[in-house]
């Protein structure tokens, strides 16, 4: 007994011993993993061997109770390099996460040597080639996520063999294909994701319905066809359903949508879809969101709808729809969003919208509705759109129909109301009202000149009395029409000029220049203009002479300068993400006039040779903000992550504590802004299509698919540059991100392109970047190409005026639509061209709300790809409609 109790003792001495060499050896497996990872921000600076520093008080890592390593989570840290095996060395290790980085390599097979790894995370980052069938060594494996990389190719059967899977991730990726029937064998399947994959053109394989444990199902934006499968009744758990934006057709099958008891999402929009609403939908009541647009559904929308209590967002719009609308849906206590346009619902909005208190938007465009505006609509403190023209709505608009403090747009044109307009003082962040077509009386109220943000105001078409307030002329409006009223009285100036003569017609006894009746030559303004010109020109003359002498002066001093600091030895820094094997150096001598191609807002473009002899293109940055040099490398290597096609890569940059080296891939075609301005400017309609498809791809990638999300903000034709085969990519994105937000919005606001018409009218009041700011910039770059015409241009005819203006006046005063097409291209190809025309015209509506996704862009463009020219088969009279 005795003996015993010693070895007890013994053996308890030695456990702690024991423990200790086990962490000893954990962290050398680390600090191995870590030998062979490029760690740019000093992430990982706690992984040391030091007596003070246990290895589970290192970043990222979580130990048992035992100190062993279980979870190593590096997740944005900006690593790159590679992934070594020595991680596997930690025999607890069931948990690592390194999405968010750069890490660019192909799937790291040997990461199946982890014995207890049950999650594996590696989305979002630079990860290629395809799926190897070796997939099958991860069997252990409870969480594969690898969304958000470039992994390419089929998937492959031996995916299989991975039965222990719970959340399988493949979303966002290359793959292509057809999908096999492999998921029957994943019985433990929770969450399946396959989205974001265009390549894969497949049918839903049947065997998904054998996952009675599958939680979430994302099929969306991955060119699934055929039809929804009968067998998808069997997935009684599932909560989030999403096969949106894919080409399915047939019905929803009803024993489908009864077996969805626990459903909280259900997205079927944008598909080929026909048939009845999917009845019993809120079977379970715990819906949330509930989308069929743009689909080809018919009939009536059940009342028991309303037994979706938790519903928020109701999403039936583009459809086929008919009968009165569900009165329950008006209010639910925490619906948000209802949309419903383009249908043919009757019916009307009850009094009791005001229950609603969550509701912020609706749009029920284009439908047969009638009765009054309800009051209640008043009482909705958090409504900020609410859109119902073309619909047959009557009496007097409420006096409190504007009382929501964040209400921005209205829409009631096309309809039957009558009486007087409100006044409006409440909603102060109204940006668009369209009253248009309906039988309103009385004066404009003078109440609309006090909205501060006011930019698209259309009052035609009514019966209106009296003058147009003064007051009108101090906001900022990109559209104002007031055509076929009974107004009266002298238009204020800057309401005239840049505006189409159209929407002031119809009025005859408005007077002012340019129009059939002149007020008197004192009140033009022109005239008085023209009083103090002379008095003008002279104090002109003589600033011009004072300044330039001041600039000879101060230019000679400033030249002094720069000679004496280009004699000093600058401190560079350098990060390359290629071998170019160049130096700072190099790049600094071979920047000279010679090599510069243009400059920008931002500073110069150079084209500098490599030793290799190959060509590099220079955008020299004054370093405007106040980046650290550690912040301004994790901007730049954010931005170098991107791949796609029709970016420019940005190969690596030099910075110095004055400037800002940005280093791209050169392309020989140049920029489509040059070879738009040049006097031969002769591509096919073929040609121009591609460099739009192109350009719009590109948007779409920065907009949605690569992570974090980026805006371009500088989007015009010179910023696009072309291959030798014309093939578009976009260039000089993000520099706010590189330069700083306020240095680039004061950059922007101090030149002339702050007044560029490649610029959407709501960044005069709202600062924010926007992915509608793009859209407007690359609806301009579209109708560059297809009038042929530069953005801005200078004739006898139309003076300075910008593209987007130009084509508005022609088609609204002459419905002109074939004279704005560039009639260098044949006319065959003329359908087409105006269908380009539609979609630039939609993409710079004054309303950013009326704008289209560059996604929606892309699958229209697309589909005007796959329409060939043909002869065109309109009289010369018969002008096609295109909406302004």
């Amino acid at each position: 007994m005795t003996t015993f109790c010693i070895y007890l003792f013994l053996l308890s001495l030695t456990f702690p011993i024991f423990n200790l060499t086990s962490s000893s050896s954990e962290s050398d497996s680390l600090l191995l993993f870590k030998s062979s990872i490029e760690d740019s921000k000093n992430a990982l600076s706690s992984w040391s061997n030091t007596s003070s520093n246990h290895l589970c008080n290192w970043t990222g890592i979580v130990c048992s109770t035992s100190l062993s390593v279980t979870s190593v989570n590096l997740q944005s840290l900006n690593l790159s390099g590679d992934i070594s095996s020595y991680i596997c060395d930690l025999p607890n290790l069931s948990y690592l996460n390194l999405a968010n980085n750069i890490f660019n390599q192909p799937i790291p097979l040997h990461l199946s040597q982890c014995s207890s790894l049950q999650s594996l995370n590696l989305s979002n980052n630079l990860i290629w080639g395809t799926i190897p069938s070796q997939i099958s060594q991860f069997g252990s494996l409870s969480v594969l996520d690898l969304s958000g990389n470039h992994i390419e190719g089929n998937i492959p059967d031996t995916l299989g063999s991975l039965k222990n899977l719970q959340v399988l991730n493949f979303g966002n990726n290359l793959l292509s294909g057809d999908v096999p029937s492999v998921f029957g064998n994943l019985t433990k399947l929770e969450v399946l994701d396959l989205s974001l994959n265009p390549y894969l053109v497949s049918e839903i394989p049947k065997d998904i319905g054998e996952l009675g444990n599958l939680k979430q199902l994302f099929l969306q934006r991955s060119s699934f066809q055929g039809e929804i499968p009968e067998s998808m009744k069997g997935l009684h758990s599932l909560t989030h359903l999403d096969f949106s934006e894919n080409n399915l057709t047939g019905v929803v099958p009803q024993s489908l949508v009864i077996s969805f008891e626990n459903l909280v999402s259900f997205d079927v929009s944008q598909n080929k879809l026909f048939g009845p609403f999917p009845n019993r939908i809120c079977k379970g009541k715990g819906l949330i969101f509930l989308s069929l647009h743009t689909n080809n559904f018919t009939g009536v929308i059940p009342n028991s709808t309303g037994e979706c209590k938790f519903l928020e967002r109701f999403q039936v719009q583009n459809n086929g729809f008919s009968g009165d609308f569900p009165v329950v849906l008006w209010s639910l206590p925490n619906i948000k969003l209802i949309r419903g346009e383009n249908n043919r619902f009757t019916g009307q909005i009850p009094e009791s919208i005001s229950e609603a208190s969550f509701l912020e938007q609706v749009q029920l465009d284009n439908n047969h509705f009638d009765g009054e505006i309800p009051q209640g609509l008043g009482f909705v403190k958090s409504l900020y759109r609410f859109s119902a023209s073309i619909n047959q709505f009557y009496g007097e608009i409420p006096p409190n129909f504007c009382d929501s403090p964040v209400m921005s747009i209205v829409n009631l044109s096309h309809n039957s109301l009558s009486g007087k307009i409100p006044e409006l003082k409440k909603c102060r962040k109204l940006v668009s009202l369209s009253l248009a077509d309906n039988s309103l009386t009385g004066e404009i109220p003078s109440s609309l000149a006090e909205l501060p943000v006011l930019t698209y105001l259309d009052l035609s078409d009514n019966n209106l009395t009296g003058s147009i307030p003064q007051g009108l002329q101090n906001l900022k409006l990109a559209l104002f029409n007031v055509s076929f009223n009974q107004l009266s009285g002298k238009v204020p100036y800057s309401l005239i000029s840049g505006l189409p003569a159209s929407f002031l017609e119809g009025n005859l006894g408005l007077c002012g220049p340019g129009l059939p009746n002149s007020c008197s030559d004192d009140d033009n303004p022109r005239n008085r203009a023209a009083t103090g010109l002379t008095t003008l020109t002279c104090a002109l003359i003589s600033l011009a002479f004072v300044a330039g002498t001041s600039l000879v002066a101060g230019g000679f001093i400033l030249y002094r300068r720069s000679c004496k600091r280009n004699s000093e030895v600058a401190v560079w820094r350098s990060v390359f993400f290629y071998p170019l094997r160049i130096t700072e150096h190099d790049l600094v001598v071979g920047m000279n006039e010679k090599s510069s191609i243009g400059n920008g807002v931002f500073g110069n473009v150079y084209v500098v040779s490599l030793p290799s002899g190959d060509l590099v293109s220079v955008k020299k940055l004054v370093k405007f903000g106040n980046q650290s040099s550690k912040s301004l490398k994790v901007e730049v290597k954010t931005l170098a992550k991107i791949r796609h096609k029709n970016v420019v890569k940005i190969l690596g940059f030099c910075h110095s504590n004055e400037s800002v080296f940005l280093i791209y891939e050169f392309l020989h075609g140049g920029s489509l802004g040059d070879l738009i301005c040049s006097q031969n400017f002769q591509l096919y309609w073929g040609i121009r299509l591609k460099i739009a498809i192109g350009v719009a791809q590109g948007l779409a990638y920065l907009h949605k698919d690569y992570v974090p999300h980026l805006v371009h903000r500088n989007v015009k034709s010179k910023n696009i540059l072309l291959d030798v085969n014309f093939e578009p990519k976009l260039t000089h994105f993000a520099l706010d991100r590189i330069v700083g937000e306020a240095a680039f919005q004061s950059t922007l606001d101090s030149d002339e392109a702050a007044s560029s018409c490649y610029i959407a009218p709501e960044y005069g009041y709202n600062k924010k970047p926007t992915e509608q700011l793009d859209v407007y910039s690359f609806g301009v770059v579209l109708l560059e190409l297809v009038c042929g015409r530069q953005a801005e241009q200078t004739d006898s005819s139309d003076s300075s005026l910008d593209i987007v203006k130009w084509v508005r006046r022609k088609v609204n005063i002459t419905n002109g639509v074939h004279q704005v097409l560039d009639t260098r291209i044949s006319h065959t190809c003329h359908q087409q061209m105006i269908g380009a025309l539609d979609i630039a015209l939609r993409c710079t509506s004054v309303v950013p709300e009326k704008r289209p996704s560059m996604v929606e862009v892309v699958r229209s463009l697309q589909s005007l790809e796959s329409m060939t020219c043909v002869a065109n088969l309109q009289g010369p009279n018969d002008e096609p409609s295109i909406q302004v």
